[in-house]
């Protein structure tokens, strides 16, 4: 009997231990309503990673389905609405150029600047992306001239372009702190922007914990830290003030040669000098010696 009982408990320990080792059945050769229907299950319950896989497989074993165009169009605003905006563009991207009619088109194409809108929660970090959005807003409105989005993409286009002035801003205002006066002044006039008026713009504020490394743009919490001398980057950069100033006389010239062969003969003696306190521990000093006395004489 205890037998009997051991041997029916093993056999349940063993098929519970399978059955949860077991992976998931793969699913395939399903009509199309499955699919569709399994892609907004999972989008209902939040999991786009699955409702994309049961998306790839509506569009592998149903390439002419009907709910193909609607399926896309669904992942493409759940993309969106979950903050997923590169994705959201593959599947806008997808639907505009295989599935959109003419008067679907407009609505997919607004939809796709609205994800690169909405994609700049901080713009001073993407520069591209602020040009990309300006160039698909611009080629929006000269396609669809009368279209019922035009006063939203001016919306748009507009906070993009004073995203655009600012960060131009930032840049120069960071060229002359390293003193780039040349660089600085090609970022000033790139764009200026003149219909601006900055008294009557309120900056963004960002989040007190990005402030305190990031600043407002123009100078940081660690400016204390900085010297006043020109920094690594700019060391041998040409001011403006020397390139105005007069020539360099010859005698200031001659003593800066000077100077530089002193240096370099003194550097050549360091390397020229045959011996080291280590040269004890190198097995090979002998060798270098040799080799080092054989040029020499060569010289």
């Amino acid at each position: 009997m205890k037998l009997k009982s051991y041997l029916i408990a093993s056999a349940l320990l063993l098929t519970m231990l399978f059955t949860g080792c077991s992976k998931e059945v793969e699913e395939y050769n399903k009509p199309a309503m499955y699919w569709y229907s399994k892609i907004v299950e999972q989008i209902s319950a939040g999991d786009l990673e699955q409702a994309d896989n049961y998306y790839s497989s509506l569009q592998g074993e149903h390439i002419g389905s009907p709910l193909l165009p609607e399926a896309t169009m669904i992942l493409a605003i759940a993309h969106m609405h979950h903050e997923e905006y590169i994705l959201s563009e593959h599947f806008l991207d997808e639907y505009i150029k295989r599935y959109a009619t003419a008067n679907e088109k407009e609505e997919a194409e607004f939809l796709k600047i609205k994800a690169k809108y909405m994609a700049l929660p901080n713009p001073r970090r993407d520069q591209a992306l602020i040009d990309e959005a300006l160039e698909e807003s611009i080629k929006f409105k000269n396609n669809y001239p009368n279209s019922m989005y035009i006063e939203v993409i001016n919306t748009m286009m507009t906070r993009l372009y004073l995203a655009q002035a600012v960060l131009n801003e930032t840049i120069v205002s960071l060229y002359e702190r390293l003193d780039k006066p040349k660089s600085a002044e090609y970022y000033r006039s790139l764009k200026p922007q003149s219909w601006i008026v900055w008294d009557d713009i309120d900056r963004a504020n960002a989040s007190w914990y990005r402030a305190w490394f990031e600043g407002d743009g123009t100078s940081s919490w660690y400016d204390f830290m900085i010297p006043d001398t020109q920094s690594v980057v700019s060391r041998n950069s040409i001011s403006e003030e020397e390139i105005n100033s007069e020539p360099l006389n010859e005698s200031k010239k001659a003593s800066e040669v000077n100077e530089l062969k002193e240096l370099n003969s003194e550097s050549n003696t360091e390397e020229d000098d045959t011996s080291n306190w280590y040269d004890f521990m190198n097995p090979f000093a002998d060798n270098i010696n040799k080799l080092k006395e054989k040029k020499n004489y060569e010289a």
